[in-house]
């Protein structure tokens, strides 16, 4: 429902009060037409800007943690544009009455904190009352107009290649819960914070044309958005998917499933042939994920340079898991 909304919002799209077709802006280079992670307008021949905003409630309990990887993850879009960020603003709702001073404080150093590891300078923000904490940032960064990352120019033959395990949605819910190993907890946490940064290197390189980061819609769903965007098809080896820890799959199987990811699942049945994969494989690959790593389409003689990178980065993975392949409509094969 959400992308039919959207639709109608888009630059391009028929007014519905007139008919009438709105004029693109030439310097919008990305809009809301590709589901990219973030929109770009071009400011010179040199220079565009990348702009996004993010922001969620608590999905673990220490308010520091939080702050870092809700910052993280709003950071993020911009890497996965192939950009830097530059400015942020603090997005913050908080319910006065049941959450004190402290608390707030431990939230916004977590975000200052990643915003300075990034070098983004944290500029001001807005806070309003809420009925559970928000927070998330609204992210400015930079890009060359010729060196974007974006949905739509993944082209046959590039391989995928994914930066972070999957399973942070199972992992965060399994917590509220009460399911998750302290081991689990630890290990989320450090993968959520970590920071994407490696996408602007492979980018100003000009190694990579096409990526995404991997976040509410799963991995699938995200590299559905690409195969749309470009007009290509793609195979994904299951098993060479990884995972956060092996209690992963021990908790898929105690149907320990977000909403998201039950959401997501019904969704890539439209687009996905599920035949050669089990179904706790099915759960695991549509995981709703927080703050997850790039999806890259990477051509086959810039494999070398981009592993070097991302180990460079500290990647938490850098795993080969599929490619891209041609297809007379959008289309993701599971292979085994």
């Amino acid at each position: 429902m959400l992308a039919n909304v959207l639709s109608q919002l888009s630059v391009g799209a028929a007014m519905p009060s007139t008919g009438r077709k709105n004029k693109r802006d030439r310097n919008v280079l990305v809009g809301a037409d590709t589901f990219d992670d973030a929109g770009v307008y071009r400011l010179s021949a040199e220079c565009a800007l990348v702009q996004t905003v993010d922001f969620f409630t608590p999905i673990v309990d220490d308010p520091y943690a939080y702050g870092q990887i809700a910052a993280t993850n709003a950071l993020s879009d911009v890497y996965a544009m192939g950009g830097r960020p530059i400015t942020a603003l603090n997005l913050l709702g908080v319910p006065a009455d049941k959450l004190d001073a402290s608390m707030i404080a431990r939230i916004l150093r977590g975000g200052a904190d990643k915003t300075a590891e990034a070098k983004c300078a944290l500029i001001g923000g807005h806070t309003i009352r809420a009925l559970e904490p928000i927070y998330g940032l609204s992210v400015t960064g930079i890009v060359h107009p010729k060196r974007i990352l974006t949905n739509a120019r993944a082209r046959p033959g590039d391989l995928l290649w994914l930066t972070k395990p999957l399973g942070t949605g199972i992992a965060t819910t399994a917590i509220k819960r009460g399911l998750a190993s302290a081991r689990l907890a630890r290990r989320v946490v450090a993968v959520m914070r970590q920071l994407n940064t490696a996408g602007a290197e492979v980018a100003e390189k000009k190694l990579v044309k096409a990526a995404t980061d991997v976040t509410g819609f799963g991995l699938l769903g995200h590299l559905a958005n690409i195969c749309r965007g470009s007009g290509v098809g793609a195979e994904v080896s299951a098993g060479a998917v990884p995972a956060l820890s092996p209690e992963i799959h021990d908790l898929i199987d105690r149907d320990c499933i977000p909403g998201g990811t039950r959401s997501n699942m019904e969704a890539a049945e439209s687009i996905v042939d599920w035949s050669a994969a089990e179904p706790p494989m099915r759960v695991l690959l549509c995981d709703a994920q927080t703050s997850g790593g790039l999806l890259l389409c990477v051509p086959p003689d810039s494999v070398s340079q981009v592993r070097k990178i991302l180990e460079a980065h500290g990647a938490p993975v850098a795993a080969h898991i599929g490619r891209i392949i041609k297809s007379p409509s959008p289309c993701i094969r599971l292979m085994p």
